[in-house]
């Protein structure tokens, strides 16, 4: 059932104590290799988080799946975790995040039909490519905020309508990532505004499913759970309290997607400071208060809450890359007890090459691509290799690579708001060398924020303030003990400011300021991008254009 399941909570807030808390509040981050749970003390800094692993599966090339209930076997673990970490602490609310796009064909008893249809699936890059090159992409992307591209539940949805005709026919609910996990968790099917806005099947003006959209999916409307706000409560059901220990009827938020609740939970919440997020994938958006009349076609536009929105790009290929040359470039190195991660290997390796790489580019579409081209054929390549490159130069164009990629989205935000500094968060961020290459591709001081800040921060304090225990969304990180950001000064020289005063900051800072001996190596490395990748463009039609699947270590 919809609405608060008994009395909110009273909560004083009072000074930060390492101790435990007498209140926690959980945030719920399903993301797409992985699930983590974290307990948040209210009023103090304590917190615990608990995470688990799961498989990103290709049973077929280019299709990216996952086993639904290995998903919920990692909720159940995660939230056990955190319940007997919180001991006698009361748990006041339980608030949910999850990566968006995913797409679940459920029966009448909720049993699903389909693996969950990931964003990175490319099984649907025809039918977008037909929308594109119909002319009816852009007033599709008008009405629903969202790119045509193979990752959206829309084109997913066309697909099997078109090659699964008897599978859609006993398909009683089409439902989202987040709304399974809801049902699981509450017993109620419903979905939020949020994640709806991100499926493309979402009117923007009238916060409604589209029928029109709903019928070029094939699919009818009765087969698309409630759209709810993302502050709606529901109760957490007995069967999930006896398995995880955390008490029956707790307040559940339905909480937001993923990206939107990486800007609450980094602070990125003010005018001009762009959140930045990289995981498998990566994504940059901005937060503004409704949906821009003239959106810019190569960016999204979805769901905080009703009043908060968020603008911005996604690329498929963020850390998934650096994984990719740990086993493609790099089979002879291995963890081991005490011993530095693969990927802490390759970026030490990276970090003895000069920026740029020597002359080295690497584009790096290895999944079907988002944002900035929303082109799933292009594929990736290394433009410029010599015999004098090693596999340090190869690691370090490829971090390079992406960084170029979310720079352009930066480019195109700077259209809407201009961007004057960047709170970025993932797991990538504990290594000096992305931080470097970000903050000079982006010309721009980067605040690297912890590993708990971020989504599962944004979900919590989401919950926070739907329990009205925040009077106000920005402040709901605080009153979970976020640290306060130190204040980065100056703006990109394009903007007339002085972000490249050069240096870092000090490292517990986390903020970092544009190197200027490295920032004009990585303009001029951005001014040649669009030039290769047209040129790219040309090369794999000769080919037949279809990225090569890369599951393979991806974790």
């Amino acid at each position: 059932m919809t609405g608060s399941p008994g009395p909110s909570p009273q909560v004083v807030l009072g000074p930060g104590s390492p101790g435990p808390p007498a209140q926690v509040v959980l945030g719920l981050d399903v993301g797409t290799t992985s699930t983590k749970a974290v307990a948040f003390g209210l009023g103090t800094p304590w917190r615990h988080v608990a995470a688990r692993e799961y498989p990103l599966l290709e049973p077929r090339p280019g299709w990216q799946v996952q086993d639904p209930e290995d998903i919920l076997a990692a909720v159940s673990a995660t939230l056990a975790d955190c319940a007997a970490a919180a001991g006698t602490s009361e748990v006041v609310a339980l608030s949910v995040s999850t990566a968006m796009h995913g797409l679940i064909g459920l029966d009448a008893a909720m049993r699903p039909l389909t693996p969950l249809v990931t964003w990175a699936d490319g099984r649907a890059r025809d039918e977008a490519r037909e929308l594109q090159e119909s002319g009816r992409a852009p007033a599709l992307h008008r009405t629903s905020g969202t790119p045509v591209h193979s990752m959206t539940p829309l084109t997913k949805l066309m697909w099997f309508a078109r090659h699964e005709p008897d599978l859609c026919a006993a398909v009683r609910w089409w439902v989202g990532l987040k709304d399974y996990v809801l049902q699981r968790l509450t017993g109620t099917l419903v979905t939020e505004l949020s994640s709806a806005s991100g499926t493309g099947l979402l009117d923007l003006a009238t916060r409604s499913w589209d029928p029109a959209l709903a019928r070029l999916a094939g699919v009818r409307l009765d087969q698309l759970p409630e759209v709810l706000p993302t502050t709606a409560v529901l109760a957490l059901a007995g069967r999930v309290a006896e398995r995880t220990g955390l008490p029956a009827g707790l307040p559940v938020v339905v909480g937001a997607g993923d990206g939107p609740l990486g800007n609450l939970g980094t602070g990125a919440m003010s005018r001009g400071v762009a959140g930045l997020s990289l995981g498998t994938s990566g994504a940059v958006r901005v937060v503004v208060p409704r949906p821009p009349a003239d959106p810019d076609g190569s960016l999204f536009c979805y769901a905080l809450t009703d009043s908060a929105w968020v603008v911005g790009g996604a690329v498929s290929n963020g850390g998934i890359v650096i994984r990719w040359a740990g086993s493609a470039l790099a089979p002879d190195l291995a963890d081991g007890p005490g011993e530095p991660s693969v990927d802490e290997q390759l970026l030490e390796l990276a970090a003895a090459v000069p920026a740029g790489s020597d002359g080295l580019v690497m584009l790096p579409y290895l999944l079907s691509e988002r944002g900035p081209l929303w082109d799933p054929d292009l594929p990736g390549a290394y433009l410029g290799l010599r015999r004098t490159h090693r596999r340090g130069h190869l690691v370090r164009a490829a971090v390079e690579g992406v960084c170029l990629q979310l720079s352009v989205i930066v480019d195109r935000l700077d259209r809407i708001e201009p961007v004057t500094s960047v709170r970025v968060t993932g797991g990538a961020f504990r290594s000096p060398l992305w931080r470097e290459v970000l903050a000079a591709t982006l010309d721009r001081p980067v605040l690297a924020l912890g590993d708990a800040e971020g989504t599962a921060l944004g979900a919590a304090a989401l919950g926070l303030y739907a329990l009205g225990l925040s009077p106000r969304l920005e402040d709901a990180p605080a009153a979970l003990g976020a640290p306060a950001a130190p204040a980065v000064l100056g703006a990109p020289a394009a903007l007339g400011g002085t972000a490249a005063l050069g240096g870092t900051a000090a490292p517990e800072a986390g903020l970092v300021r544009p190197d200027p001996a490295l920032v004009p190596v990585y303009a001029r490395s951005r001014m040649a991008v669009p030039r290769l990748v047209g040129a790219l463009e040309a090369v794999a039609d000769l080919f037949g254009g279809a990225p090569e699947p890369v599951a393979e270590g991806v974790r």
